[in-house]
């Protein structure tokens, strides 16, 4: 059996990092949670997770320099998978807490989930249905149930929207452009289907180091 690709679980300190890390283990692939440059820059793919407030974590991540390292790895076409919190910090900014600036690697804002009078956070399982074909998504039942978290969504351009969901209103839950990808769920607690979605972002990273690997041959 070969190698799984090599992942980089990027750390500032918010985030449920060992549950998504033992995920990636489960499903074969070699993760290691780091902030360590070095690591970064040899990964074949990334890792953003995130649980808590935008600007705190994007004050950690600027802090730290995760920012630059995420800019300049993606900008090499290593695929980025945002979780979470994750998933909005690459967006370009978050009205959470009086608004910070985020990452910037997709476009849009983050705003308040669309509860239409329900109880924020949105804790629990709904059905996602996929808005446009992805690779992140293959294999994947239209309808499939994905655990979520969260009081904030991302709104992207239309052209970077994968998957919907409901909670009062729909919001998106699955945003990529290239090789940028993030979910609103939790797909480390969203039993066979988000390990399937795990699996399918492995893939992606294994086949960008084998499209690398002949360009240098």
């Amino acid at each position: 059996m070969s190698p799984g690709p090599v992942l980089a679980i990027l750390d500032y300190g918010m985030g449920n990092l060992r549950s998504v890390e033992k995920a990636f283990e489960q499903i074969g692939a070699e993760p290691a949670i780091t902030t360590d440059p070095e690591t970064i820059a040899a990964a074949d793919g990334l890792i953003l997770p995130g649980v808590g407030a935008f600007p705190r974590a994007m004050s950690r991540i600027l802090e730290i320099g995760l920012d630059r390292s995420l800019i300049e790895a993606s900008g090499r076409g290593v695929p980025v998978l945002g979780i979470c919190l994750g998933l909005q910090l690459l967006f370009e900014r978050s009205t959470e807490q009086g608004g910070a600036d985020g990452i910037g690697l997709l476009q849009g804002n983050v705003v308040e989930v669309p509860a239409g009078g329900r109880k924020v956070p949105h804790i629990g399982w709904a059905a996602v249905t996929w808005e446009r074909p992805s690779p992140l998504t293959e294999g994947l039942r239209p309808g499939e149930p994905f655990y979520f978290v969260h009081s904030f969504v991302a709104d992207p351009a239309p052209d970077e929207l994968i998957g919907t969901a409901a909670y009062g209103g729909r919001f998106a839950c699955v945003a990529g452009r290239g090789n940028i990808y993030g979910v609103q769920f939790h797909p480390e607690k969203s039993s066979a289907a988000g390990l399937r979605l795990l699996e399918n972002f492995a893939r992606i990273c294994m086949e960008e180091k084998g499209a690398d690997s002949e360009a240098v041959g």
